[in-house]
Parts: structure tokens; sequence; C-alpha cells
């Protein structure tokens, strides 16, 4: 962790905050640093938040069968 906050060029701190939510929006140079410390491009860091949205929305929207 720290050694991605430093790629980053963020404190330990703020990735934490991030990790945990306490940071629900980070700017988006923060996350565009983080994402290029752990190797993410932005299109599969986009993908993946898609995928999860997508995901979330259609699960929400299941009727209930009881």
């Amino acid at each position: 962790m720290v050694q991605i906050a430093a790629e980053a060029g963020i404190s330990v701190e703020t990735l934490r905050k991030i990790e945990t939510g306490r940071i629900p929006t980070p700017a988006f140079f923060t996350v565009v640093a983080v994402a290029d410390a752990v190797g993410v491009s932005l299109d599969s860091l986009r993908d993946a938040v898609t995928a999860e949205t997508s995901t979330a929305t259609s699960t929400a929207t299941l009727p209930n069968v009881s």
C-alpha cells in the first residue's frame, strides 16, 4: 500500500480512505494516478465499473419471486 500511494503521489491515508469509502468520489486525477500505479488502464477500469453497475442495476430490478 505504501508503494502504491507513493507511486500515485498520494498519502497512504488518502489511499486507505478511498479503499474504505471514506472518500466516495476521489478526484479524477487521483483515480488516474492510482490506476497507473497498479497497472490498470482507464479502459479496463471503466469496463469494470460499468459491469459492476450493470450487475447492481439488473439485480435491483429483478422481481421478488417468493
